[in-house]
C-alpha cells in the first residue's frame, strides 16, 4: 500500500493513510504546515506551527495525525470516506517564504462485505427430455458496486445482472438471473467480486424425473398375430368342450341302459307252478 499509494480498508476499521514526507528527528512539527485534503477540495485536517487549526465536520473525533511520519489515521471507517486524499507538506523558515516539500495523492478504497451469494431455482416447464428453470443469484449490503460471474459445469456463463443502492449508505444489492434448459444434473456456481474480495456459492441443478412416457401403439403385425392366437385358443376351448360333452353323454346313456335292464328284470312276473294230476294224486 505504501509503494502503490493505494490503501484498502473495510467499514468500521481503523486505517492509516501514508504521507509523502517524514519530519527528521532533529526537527519538530512547529516548522511545518501540513494539509490533508480529500478530492482536492475538502480539508480533512490542517496543522500549522505544530497545532491543529482545521478539521472537517465529518472527520471530527475520527481522525488524528502522527507528528513524525504525518500519517493520517481514520477510525470507524465509513463508506463516504472512500476517495482520493492529498498530503501537502510545507516547510516554514524564519524570514523566508514557505517551501512545498511534497504533494502526493493516496487512493483510499473502502469496502463493505457483501452477503454470501444465495442461489435459488424456479422450474417453469418440465418434460421427459429437459427441465426449463430460472436460476437466481443474489447478494446484498456491500460496497463498492460488485461484479457477478458464474460457471455451469466449469464453463463460464453471463448473468443478467441488476443492481440497487440504498441512498442513505450507498450500499449495493445485486441480483443475477439465468434461463436454463437442463437436460441432466449439473453444477452452477455464482461468484461476487468487489474491490479485490470475492465470495462464491455452488448449487447442484437436478433434472426432474416426474415425466410419464406414453405407451406406443401396437403395430399391425402384432395385432394380427395376437388376434390369430386368440381365435385358435377359443376354437381349442370350443372343441375340447364338445368332446367332453360327448364323453359325458355316452357314459350317461350306458348307465341309463343298465339301470333300465335291471328294472325290467326286477319287474318280471313270477313263474306259475303247475300241479299235475299225478302230483295231486300222490
Amino acid at each position: 500500500a505504501l509503494e502503490n499509494k493505494v490503501v484498502k480498508s473495510k467499514v468500521g476499521e481503523k486505517v492509516g493513510l501514508p504521507c509523502c514526507h517524514k519530519i527528521p528527528s532533529s526537527e519538530s512539527l512547529d516548522n511545518y504546515r501540513v494539509y490533508w485534503q480529500k478530492n482536492t477540495t475538502d480539508v480533512v485536517l490542517a496543522y500549522a506551527q505544530g497545532k491543529l487549526f482545521s478539521t472537517h465536520e465529518r472527520y471530527k473525533n475520527r481522525t488524528e495525525m502522527d507528528s513524525r511520519d504525518l500519517t493520517l489515521w481514520i477510525s470507524s471507517v465509513e463508506i463516504m470516506d472512500n476517495g482520493s486524499y492529498q498530503c501537502v507538506v510545507q516547510q516554514v523558515k524564519h524570514s523566508q517564504n514557505s517551501k512545498v516539500l511534497c504533494d502526493e495523492t493516496v487512493t483510499f478504497f473502502v469496502t463493505a462485505d457483501f452477503s454470501t451469494p444465495n442461489i435459488t431455482t424456479e422450474v417453469s416447464n418440465s418434460s421427459c427430455e429437459s427441465t426449463e428453470m430460472v436460476v437466481t443469484c443474489s447478494s446484498h449490503g456491500g460496497f463498492p458496486k460488485p461484479k457477478l460471474s458464474g460457471a455451469l459445469n466449469n464453463v463460464s456463463v453471463m448473468w443478467n445482472t441488476s443492481w440497487t443502492s440504498e441512498p442513505s449508505f450507498s450500499l449495493y444489492n445485486v441480483t443475477g438471473k439465468l434461463w436454463l434448459n437442463v437436460t441432466k444434473d449439473m453444477s452452477i456456481t455464482c461468484s461476487i467480486e468487489y474491490n479485490g474480495f470475492a465470495k462464491t456459492t455452488s448449487l447442484l441443478l437436478r433434472k426432474t424425473n416426474d415425466c410419464v412416457v406414453p405407451t406406443q401403439p401396437l403395430s399391425y403385425n402384432v395385432i394380427t398375430a395376437t388376434s390369430i392366437i386368440i381365435i385358435i385358443f377359443l376354437l381349442a376351448i370350443i372343441l375340447a368342450a364338445r368332446y367332453l360333452q360327448r364323453r359325458v353323454c355316452s357314459h350317461c346313456c350306458k348307465s341309463r341302459d343298465s339301470v333300465e335292464e335291471g328294472v325290467k328284470e326286477f319287474t318280471k312276473p313270477p313263474m306259475s307252478v303247475k300241479v299235475t294230476s299225478k302230483t295231486s294224486s300222490l
